[in-house]
């Protein structure tokens, strides 16, 4: 029961080094390439195949109309926030948009506690704060700017409403009792479905774009799908007052480290207290959560075959 109990860490880890390692080099198809974030999307909504088929491999799909519709809702929601973000993006300055997309956690745990009932103790509270606080504090630019507001604050709001929503569904499809394989089945699904609406706001296909550009953009959107199912996972475990928070505060972290690393680029004085109030909150969750006796994931176990999938598949995905 223990380990059961403890596995969302797991995933959740697995979730911030996969999608702490695709937010350091995400933006390279389109900073060295010029290549389309319309584009960028139809590759990433592809790459899910990848970890789907081994999801899905060995493990029933759930056919229930219960199933598709958490299902769909998760994915609509997740896609959907995508595109929407690169039509703010073409409209408004990233490090105003982004400070209030990451701070979807927040809806996430108004709707657990509101329409799951998910208690959560005063010191995870308190690691809550912390960890959205630490979102807010990394996202803080080193300098100033003049921008007003325009359109895109509306549609990141949207992007914030929508991700939180996503984290809800899931968690949500989790506790009807419908297992890893099929929700991430039906996100795929959803990504593939909104594939034209992208290609309608792109105008048609890049041209003169270098091999290189899609190469790297597949490379990288691998790692933010396999992420996707790890969340996916996490969620169908852990509570999710916990668990979106946690991943929300710690993948930045890793981002800025790796660019520290990578690009010699310094994290101003913002960023640096962001990286230790979101270890610190994090850590605080964790330990309260360990702390209660209870099994956080009450949803029933046919998501244990899609843990096995993925450990079987873990020596590929580890040598990306």
């Amino acid at each position: 029961m223990n380990g059961v109990k403890r596995s969302w860490m797991v995933y959740a880890t697995l979730l911030v080094v996969f999608w702490g390692v695709w937010g350091a080099f995400s933006s390279e198809p389109n900073s060295r390439y010029g290549y389309p974030n319309e584009m960028i999307y139809i590759i990433w909504a592809f790459t899910m195949l990848i970890p789907a088929y081994f999801a899905l491999r060995g493990n029933r799909f759930d056919r229930r109309p219960v199933a598709a519709v958490w299902g769909l809702l998760a994915g609509l929601t997740g896609a959907g926030g995508q595109l929407l973000l690169f039509q703010a993006l073409s409209e408004g300055p990233a490090y105003l948009i982004f400070p209030v997309v990451s701070l979807s956690p927040v809806i996430t745990v108004l709707m657990a506690t509101v329409l799951l009932r998910e208690r959560i103790a005063r010191l995870a509270v308190v690691g809550v704060v912390i960890a959205l606080v630490s979102i807010v504090l990394l996202s803080i630019p080193g300098g100033g700017s003049s921008a007003s507001h325009g359109p895109w604050l509306l549609l990141a709001i949207l992007i914030c409403i929508a991700w939180g929503a996503q984290a809800f569904c899931m968690r949500k499809a989790a506790l009807v009792g419908v297992n890893d394989a099929t929700t991430f089945g039906w996100m795929t699904i959803s990504g593939l479905l909104l594939v034209p609406v992208a290609y309608a706001m792109m105008g048609g296909l890049p041209s003169g774009a270098p091999w290189q550009a899609p190469a790297l953009t597949a490379v990288t959107q691998v790692l933010n799908a396999i992420g996707a199912l790890f969340l996916v996972m996490a969620l169908s475990r852990g509570k999710a007052s916990v668990v979106a928070p946690i991943t929300n505060a710690l993948a930045p972290v890793l981002t800025i480290v790796l660019s520290l690393a990578v690009y010699q680029t310094l994290p101003n004085v913002w960023g640096t207290i962001g990286i230790v109030f979101a270890l610190v909150g994090s850590t605080l969750m964790v330990y309260s959560d360990e702390k209660t006796g209870e099994d956080p994931a009450t949803a029933p176990g046919p998501e244990a075959g899609v843990a096995a999938g993925v450990a079987h598949a873990a020596p590929t995905v580890n040598q990306r």
